[in-house]
């Protein structure tokens, strides 16, 4: 009967079990056994009914875990798994054995698998039956909707990217500017970066002297007067242009002057006073009185500065204490507000921020003494966006050394079975991927920014995971199959693997891309990463499976697997010069047969000296334990179907097969399971731990937005330079009491000074208790009294008449006066160089005051939408992520992954994050949105290369753990470790960008790269060998040591039945 597999079941026992186990298959316990096996396993009484000169169905083990139905295919053989009763059929023997139920958890994997397996041997087929097709038509979709760059815009609000969606401050920030326009306020409610609207600032410094010197004096003042009346001309030409000055741009008070700096006026005045020779006025720090008596805070105007201390000694810089004078100050920093009005008018305020920062420069040029640091309201976004447009270069630097090495990768000393071309062309995948999401985010309206450069690391780490696992399980697929057959097998063997690790890269960016995440960054980013992810995920299945099915072709008809020419036969290159001969190197079948006897994985693989007996395959499996399982990681199809692998997969001569293949086969497999090797490799892991832990203690959130935009930028160097010399005092904060109070109360008197007390401020409440002191009234009078007096008396003061901004009346009745129905007053806290931790502990210590206070208010700076809950904002996606990965696995081991592969995967991606996160902060990066991103998809790509290893490990059954580790790691370890060297090449160019943002990503890239290569070639491997899973032959006591056999033999003499039951 040619081409029929006879699977024979066989039962083997233990060497004590084997004189009783021969008594007890003869006489008529026999016919019982079999009418009990009859009457247990469904099918047998149809088949024993049969004749085997009928349509004789083959048989494999299947039911050596479950009686369902299943296929396993060997070239153009099929081996359908079903129960069949062989001693039925005339001139064969045969015995059935009870199989011991199996766990319904065990079955359902099984079941599972089989399904899965089923559908996507089916759809490597169908690919490999139309390569044409898959290969062209996402050719075509990329170039369709790379068309849709015509749309591309970027992004222009960077405080909605990286500022917490969902804060507190952004609630405050509304009720105040519905009592105090912030608009109108902001010359009052200095901040940093984060000042409304439109403005130009400039931090001038000196580089000998001070900027209070009448030579640096007087050119900070021509300056001045330079900007004030630079002139914008809108539009640029046309007879309708028309030309616009500061003073018709600027904000103007409540006499319609337009607001600049106290410091100025100040300044104007010591000029004033020196030119007339009078007494020039002394200039106090940080709160000093004009000349019309009004008292003005200049400690975010005047920096460096130097105090004169008592008996004329001098103090150290930004010590002076109020109403000191100021000796010296290295910095002084001008800011001119404004106003935009409507389209017209901002797009007028925009073409002056331009004109400004250009006349700051030329001014520098003239006077090389003054250093100018400017920034405008456009400037963070500038700067911020300027890091995608520097990273242009280097990211197609980094397209070219990944596939350089990507081809080198492929590359074999056999010039046939050598594929370079499948790694560009895996990377020519991934690349279109990219362009097709792109065109998407271009159709629907999506904004760029600079965060998604760190989309295409994920894409690629994911992508050539990918292609290096299906790349190696076509090697192991047998070469005398059809290509489509092969095709169909590397499906059906790598892509449960491939479709479980996208699944949970989608889990960690979906659950990061939800409304649970507080910022709007990283749902931006992980939004669009999932949709790149999916698309190339699209892609690998069929642009890359199609350039494998053409690769196949070309190896079948032994062309050069580079220049596509049919290589010569052995006996044609003899004549051929060396260099010719070592070009065209290759090992036809014949040749291969005959020099590579095949050998399995445990030497299980055996060849017959029967003639009749053209493949024999045996196939070891602990009784009632699964061969394969995994997730979609999972089942290493090898073990379920080692006849479909080539019978030189265990190549003798390593030198002749892939360079990192033979290394692992031959030098490290040996080397990092030895006995000698384990403690020091469990010792590293003990320091990886430590220093993790280390780092993990000292992480800082990083809420800083200067700290994410391209360095030597305007911004850099103005962050600098505040940072420098503008560090001793907090941005004013505004103190708001938004409900009617009775501060005629003594008592409250008392606590709105006691809550101000330490602080340095400028209040009406203080001055106004001063003003009735001074004049001899009583500071507690009745509301009629207090209220007239501070609107009839106090606020016409000139210099108490600014604070008529600082307060809302409402009216009560006729006659009546009205009441305080809201307030503020202005807070300035002492600080040191950690200026931005420092002002997020105060904001909680005064927001838990707020609580507890008789007087309703609440505080608010525009630079708090940063620092509000920044660290739960922006830690949150990555705690979500990771938890959903847990939950998943957790999940899935229910049903689909054994149990330990998911234990040992999640305590392996917490490992991985637990060691980037601590080494990153002892690299000095700090918690910010572009680092958690990076953490997010570090979760994807350490499972891309752990998960193999690790299910590929937990298949295997019946031998030692050394020798599982070894097989796992020239299976799965050798493709993580190709994607590991290509991935760490494309991050080196980008290493080398001067950008904040990008040296975040290449540290946390680097660190994630890393980190996953420890774990899955040292840690993993090392550990694997003495803890569970066990591989022991007899995993359940019950047992007593069963195991079961199947051997499927092929018969070529269809003359005759042959008789044969195998005891292996």
């Amino acid at each position: 009967m040619d081409g029929v597999f006879l699977c024979i079941v066989a039962e083997r026992r233990e060497e004590g079990h084997k004189t009783g186990l021969r008594a007890g298959r003869e006489g008529g316990a026999k016919e019982t056994k079999r009418q009990r096996d009859r009457e247990t396993v469904p099918g047998l009484k149809a088949a024993d009914e049969r004749t085997l000169g009928e349509s004789v169905t083959p048989v494999i083990g299947g039911g050596l875990d479950s009686p369902e139905l299943q296929t396993e295919s060997d070239g153009a053989h099929r081996c359908l798994r079903q129960p069949l009763m062989l001693g039925s059929a005339p001139g064969l023997s045969g015995r059935w054995e009870r199989l011991e139920p199996r766990p319904r958890a065990r079955m359902l994997r099984q079941v599972l698998h089989a399904g899965l397996r089923t559908s996507f041997h089916a759809l490597g087929r169908f690919v490999a039956s139309h390569p044409v097709f898959f290969a062209s038509a996402p050719v075509l979709l990329s170039i369709l909707l790379g068309a849709s760059f015509s749309r591309y815009r970027v992004e222009e609000d960077v405080e909605s990217l990286l500022a917490p969606k969902h804060s507190l401050a952004k609630i405050e920030g509304n009720l105040v500017d519905s009592l105090f326009p912030v608009n109108r306020s902001k010359h009052a409610l200095y901040s940093d970066l984060q000042t409304p609207v439109r403005y130009g600032r400039v931090i001038v410094t000196t580089r000998k002297g001070s900027v209070l010197d009448p030579v640096h004096l007087d050119t900070i003042l021509k300056l001045h007067k330079r900007i004030y009346q630079m002139p914008v001309t809108v539009p640029a030409t046309g007879v309708n242009s028309f030309n616009y000055s500061f003073s018709y741009l600027c904000l103007p008070d409540d006499k319609n002057v337009c607001i600049i700096d106290d410091i100025i006026r100040a300044m104007e005045e010591i000029q004033s006073a020196r030119i007339s020779n009078s007494t020039i006025p002394i200039l106090r720090y940080p709160i000093t009185q004009l000349a019309d008596g009004r008292q003005a805070y200049i400690g975010h105007q005047l920096g460096g500065v130097q105090g004169w201390g008592p008996n004329g000694g001098v103090r150290g810089q930004g010590t002076g204490a109020k109403g000191e004078g100021v000796r010296s100050a290295r910095a002084l920093q001008l800011t001119y507000y404004l106003q935009a009005r409507g389209g017209l008018m901002d797009r007028v305020a925009s073409q002056w921020e331009n004109a400004f920062c250009a006349e700051l420069q030329h001014f520098a040029a003239l006077h090389p003494k003054l250093g100018l640091h400017p920034s405008t309201s456009s400037s963070l976004r500038t700067d911020f966006q300027f890091s995608s447009v520097l990273a242009h270069r280097p990211l197609l630097a980094s397209l070219g050394a990944c596939g350089v090495l990507a081809m080198l990768c492929c590359t074999m000393r056999d010039c046939v079975r050598s594929k370079p071309w499948l790694g560009l062309l895996a990377l020519l995948s991934i690349t279109l991927s990219g362009l097709t999401a792109a065109g998407i985010l271009n159709l629907t309206g999506t904004t760029y920014n600079s965060t998604y450069l760190g989309i295409p690391f994920v894409m690629l780490g994911h992508g050539l995971f990918g292609s290096f696992e299906m790349l190696s399980s076509w090697r192991r697929t047998r070469e005398d199959q059809h290509v489509k057959e092969r095709v169909a097998s590397v499906f059906e063997d790598v892509m449960l693997r491939f479709s479980g690790s996208t699944m949970l890269h989608l889990m960690t960016l979906g659950l990061a891309a939800s409304p649970l995440t507080n910022m709007e960054a990283v749902q931006l980013f992980c939004r669009t990463a999932m949709l790149a992810v999916t698309i190339s995920y699209i892609y690998m299945l069929s642009f890359y499976s199609s350039c494998l099915v053409f690769t196949g072709y070309l190896e079948t008809g032994y062309r050069h697997g580079c220049f596509c020419r049919r290589v010569p036969k052995p006996e044609r290159l003899d004549s051929k010069p060396a260099w010719y001969r070592c070009l065209m190197y290759t090992r036809y079948q014949d040749e291969a047969q005959t020099t590579n006897p095949p050998i399995g994985v445990g030497n299980s693989h055996s060849h017959t000296p029967n003639s009749n007996l053209t493949h024999t395959h045996t196939h070891p499996h602990t009784a009632n334990n699964p061969a394969t399982h995994g997730l979609g990681h999972v089942a290493n199809s090898t073990l379920t179907h080692p006849h479909t692998h080539s019978t030189a997969h265990m190549d003798p001569n390593p030198q002749d097969s892939h360079l990192l293949l033979g290394c692992v086969r031959r030098c490290y497999g040996d080397w990092i399971t030895n006995t000698y090797v384990k403690p020091f490799v469990v010792l590293l892991y003990l320091v990886y731990i430590s220093f993790g832990l280390m780092g993990f203690l000292q992480v800082t959130q990083g809420s800083d937005p200067s700290a994410l935009v391209a360095m030597d930028t305007a911004t850099v160097l103005y962050t600098r330079a505040q940072q420098r010399y503008f560090s001793s005092y907090s941005p004013v904060i505004g103190f708001y009491i938004y409900e009617s109070a009775p501060y005629w109360n003594a008592s409250v008197q008392r606590d709105l000074l006691e809550y101000a007390k330490g602080f340095q401020r400028i209040s009406w409440l203080e001055a106004y208790l001063n003003y009735l002191t001074d004049n001899n009234q009583s500071t507690s009078q009745p509301r009629e009294n207090f209220t007239h007096t501070l609107r009839h008396s106090f606020l016409r003061e000139p210099q108490f008449a600014h604070f008529a901004d600082d307060i809302i009346f409402a009216e009560r009745g006729q006659g009546e006066e009205p009441d305080v129905a809201a307030s503020r007053i202005f807070l300035v806290a002492k600080t040191t160089e950690n200026k931005r931790e420092e002002m997020s502990v105060l904001l909680d210590t005064l927001r838990r005051l707020s609580l507890t206070s008789r007087v309703r208010f609440l505080i608010f700076n525009p630079s708090f939408v940063y620092l509000d809950r920044y660290a739960a904002a922006v830690s949150s996606p990555l705690r979500h992520s990771l938890l959903a990965v847990l939950f998943l696995l957790g999940l899935s081991s229910l049903a689909v992954v054994e149990p330990l592969v998911s234990v040992w995967l999640g305590l392996t991606l917490l490992s991985v994050q637990f060691g980037v996160l601590g080494f990153m902060t002892l690299w000095g990066v700090e918690l910010d949105c572009m680092s958690v991103l990076c953490l997010i998809s570090a979760l994807g790509h350490s499972a891309d290369c752990s998960g193999p290893l690790l299910c590929g490990f937990a298949s295997g059954r019946g031998d030692s753990r050394t020798r599982w580790v070894r097989v796992a790691l020239e299976r799965h370890g050798v493709p993580s470790l190709q994607t590991l060297i290509c991935y760490s090449a494309a991050l080196v160019p980008v290493g080398a960008v001067r950008s904040n943002l990008t040296h975040t990503l290449f540290r946390c890239l680097t660190l994630t790269a890393g980190c996953s290569a420890l774990h899955t070639l040292a840690f993993l491997p090392t550990l694997l060998t003495f803890l569970p899973p066990s591989k022991t032959p007899g995993n359940r006591p019950e047992e007593d040591g069963q195991r079961q056999e199947v051997e499927c033999v092929e018969m070529n003499d269809s003359t005759r039945v042959v008789d044969q039951i195998t005891t292996v």
